[in-house]
């Protein structure tokens, strides 16, 4: 065994892996919002109205309120305690049903309606399990009682439904302490308005700037900003609560920028009065593009060239010849394998490993030719025929159910996911709680797979799976069936348009054209999203894949300019790559500064992050000189080449390489745990490297005498930048106790187990 090094080398930034802080979710307005400022105040109005309450418009309404029908409560599958709500009133036929029919009707007395345990267990009269929530004699108390009074009437089939509704004020700059009452009218169908503030859910997405009270009233709690939403019967509208530190910075720090994306960072930086840092050295700089851009180490002599290099614009030269790099295509092939979820569907299909490498191959053929993204994805969403000819059909191999007629859900929400960034799954069963989308529009959007038609092929046959599209028979109608009202649905986009479809039209077409349309937001911010987390960190929308309303962007003004840059043109991704990697928001050091050490959302200062398990497996080969085999693959073959997931290997199975089986970036792991440091330190792999007779540090104690040049390579080949007087210093103080050869293995162990080196900064 390998001793451990001394404590001589503690130097190298030092032995232990730490995690960075994490994104905090918050955000920003889509569009819409007024300014407005803590004098503005608008008052929240009682209810007062002469007709018998609604169930929809106001019994339901007050029971999400309260908290009665949310998922922790009687909103549950279960429910809780025997009661069983839908889930924040998306389903109001089960829901009278419910209060007034089952237990025999125990819940309503219409005779003595103050009896009625509706009204006796929130008030605390009999023992409820979420305790006293409203008053006897309150607004809330009288709504239950005149609505029992009244008859409890169920929902009305004529009844004006919500279009939109309005908080005010819009978006506002606060002050730490200052307090203001949010005020919601919405404008229903026939309409009319009405104040509904003391029936409105109110939230905020970061309780640590902006606190909301249940009745709508905001207080700034600390420095930062952040969104309060306002939901009523599916209807939300958001307000932007801005808290700016209190400092003095030298506007000269927000002076410069290379592109508008600096233009509209340092806006946002200076509004909130967050300092950025200095732009990172030439070292960090070509390091970091390189692992962001073609997950892989600057090779020694690019460390070199690029540190004698002095024309002013090296930095842009240098990530011009990194996006026509092999590597680049390799790298981003990988990427868009995680998206589209590229992987053996099961043991037996006769796809298998030869499947996922043929698909792997068309995505590699695609970075390549840098092929629009739009036109990618159409030609993904539409592929039929044989997956020997069209091995794009694979993605709907791992996501369309074994059989026809069985469940697609995995294919609606994995579309919805990777070219949309909406999580709709969750409208699969119900109503989306955070977002307008029903139960409905989960399948309407459903129906345009309806007509898939998939022959996997067997290994007895050796037939290649094949895709196609059952035709509709004469008199039948395209479309699935809602389970819950047995409503027969024919396609239809999430915005609710109407789509026809002809007979014998692929209804794919007409769902990927939507999809794909420059108009849709959705689209190109998915990938905008993701593009940005990639290189920067964080994405403007965290979590990526998780767009809608209630979840804005940090900074919608530089959103909004983004999605129009990618659609102008034409949704080139290497133009993307190149706008980010040359603004000196991506350039800026990773050392904090003095006001910015706690901003993780605002792109003030690089924010450090571990690299992923195939770039971090390449960098150990590399930096050592010894490659790693892997089954099947012959020796040399880099892991952000592999095509299958399923590839046996330890390193990459306890540095967080995904499974695929969903498009979630959250599947690829970044964190550290113990497994892997014991793996860095303690694991034969790293071991053998470095004490393998065919690796770098084998032929430099072989071919080298000079140690300062040794030690210089070493850093350059595993930290891409020279060492430090005070690290030669340590290094010299070292050989003048110690064996060479121990020494200078110890010295590679340290820094292959470094922060530095492990993590992208």
């Amino acid at each position: 065994m390998m001793r451990l090094p001394l404590i001589r080398f503690a130097f190298a930034a030092g032995l232990a892996i730490v995690v960075c802080p994490s994104a905090l979710q918050a955000g920003q307005p889509t569009s819409g919002g007024k300014s407005g400022t803590a004098s503005q105040k608008t008052e929240a109005v009682s209810p007062v109205s002469t007709k018998p309450p609604s169930f929809v418009e106001d019994v339901v309404p007050l029971f999400t309120r309260l908290g009665c029908n949310a998922g922790s409560c009687h909103g549950k599958a279960d429910g809780r305690n025997g009661f069983r709500l839908s889930l924040r009133g998306y389903a109001p036929e089960w829901d009278i049903d419910r209060l007034t029919r089952e237990s025999r009707g125990r819940r309503i007395d219409l005779a003595l309606p103050e009896n009625s345990l509706l009204l006796r267990k929130p008030t605390g009269a009999v023992p409820h399990g979420g305790g006293t929530l409203i008053e006897i004699a309150s607004p809330e108390y009288n709504l239950l009682l005149n609505w029992i009074r009244a008859g409890a009437p169920g929902p009305l089939a004529d009844e004006p439904h919500p279009q939109r509704i309005e908080l005010s004020p819009g978006d506002t700059t606060l002050h730490t302490g200052q307090a203001l009452q949010l005020a919601v009218r919405v404008q229903y169908s026939d309409g009319h308005w009405r104040d509904v503030t003391w029936l409105t859910r109110f939230a905020t997405n970061d309780a640590g700037v902006m606190d909301v009270s249940p009745n709508g009233k905001v207080r700034a709690v600390r420095e930062g900003e952040t969104a309060v939403r306002a939901e009523f019967r599916g209807q939300t509208a958001l307000s932007i609560f801005t808290v700016p530190f209190h400092r003095a910075i030298d506007p000269s720090r927000f002076a410069a920028a290379n592109n508008f994306i600096d233009e509209k960072v340092v806006a946002k930086l200076a509004a909130l009065h967050i300092p950025p840092s200095e732009l990172c050295s030439d070292e960090a700089f070509l390091r970091r593009a390189s692992l962001d851009t073609i997950g892989t180490l600057p090779t020694v002599e690019e460390v070199r060239a690029f540190a004698a290099d002095k024309s002013p614009d090296k930095r842009s030269q240098r990530i011009d010849r990194l996006l026509e790099r092999p590597e680049f295509v390799d790298y981003w092939a990988l990427q868009l394998a995680d998206l589209l979820q590229n992987r053996k569907e099961r043991d037996h299909d006769v796809r298998g490993a030869k499947g996922v490498r043929a698909m792997h191959e068309w995505l590699r053929e695609q970075v390549k030719a840098n092929r629009p993204w739009d036109e990618l994805v159409r030609d993904l969403l539409t592929a039929s025929g044989s997956a020997a000819d069209r091995p794009e059909i694979g993605y709907f191999l791992v996501n369309v159910g074994e059989e026809r007629e069985a469940d697609k859900s995995q294919i609606v929400a994995s579309v919805s996911q990777a070219f949309l960034g909406t999580r709709i799954g969750c409208a699969k069963c119900h109503n989306h709680p955070l977002e307008r989308y029903t139960q409905d529009d989960y399948y309407h959007f459903a129906a345009f797979f309806c007509a898939v038609k998939l022959d996997r092929g067997t290994e007895i046959r050796k037939s290649a799976s094949t895709l196609s599209m059952e035709k509709v028979p004469p008199g039948r109608k395209l479309g699935t069936t809602q389970p819950r009202t047995g409503q027969f649905l024919a396609p239809r986009p999430f915005d609710r348009e109407q789509c026809t479809i002809a007979a014998g039209e692929d209804p794919r077409v007409k769902l990927a054209a939507w999809i794909t349309d420059p108009k849709n937001e959705l689209f190109s911010g998915a990938m905008v999203n993701r593009l940005w987390s990639h290189f920067l960190g964080t994405g403007l929308v965290e979590p990526v894949d998780d767009l809608r309303s209630t979840n804005p962007p940090s900074d919608p003004a530089l959103w909004a300019a983004l999605n129009r840059e990618f659609v102008e043109h034409h949704f080139d991704l290497k133009h993307m790559m190149r706008l980010i990697l040359n603004s000196r928001t991506y350039q800026r050091s990773s050392a904090t500064v003095e006001g910015n050490e706690a901003d993780t959302r605002f792109y003030s200062h690089y924010l450090a992050r571990r690299l992923g398990a195939e770039v971090l497996a390449d960098a150990v080969c590399q930096a050592s000189g010894v490659p790693e085999p892997y089954p099947g693959y012959p020796v040399g073959v880099r892991a952000i080449e592999l095509p299958d997931p399923s590839v046996e290997s330890y390193f990459l199975t306890q540095f967080g390489r995904p499974l695929r089986v969903t498009p979630c970036p959250c599947e690829r792991s970044s964190e550290v745990t113990i497994t892997q440091l014991l793996e860095l330190q303690n694991g034969d792999g790293l071991r053998d490297k470095i004490n393998s007779g065919d690796g770098r540090l084998a032929s430099l104690l072989k071919n080298e005498q000079d140690d300062g040049r040794i030690t210089t390579e070493l850093f350059q080949s595993t930290l891409s930048r020279e060492p430090t007087d005070a690290e030669r210093s340590a290094v010299r103080a070292a050989l003048a106790g110690g064996p060479r050869d121990e020494v200078f293995h110890d010295l590679q162990w340290a820094l292959l187990n470094s922060k530095e080196f492990v993590f992208n900064h």
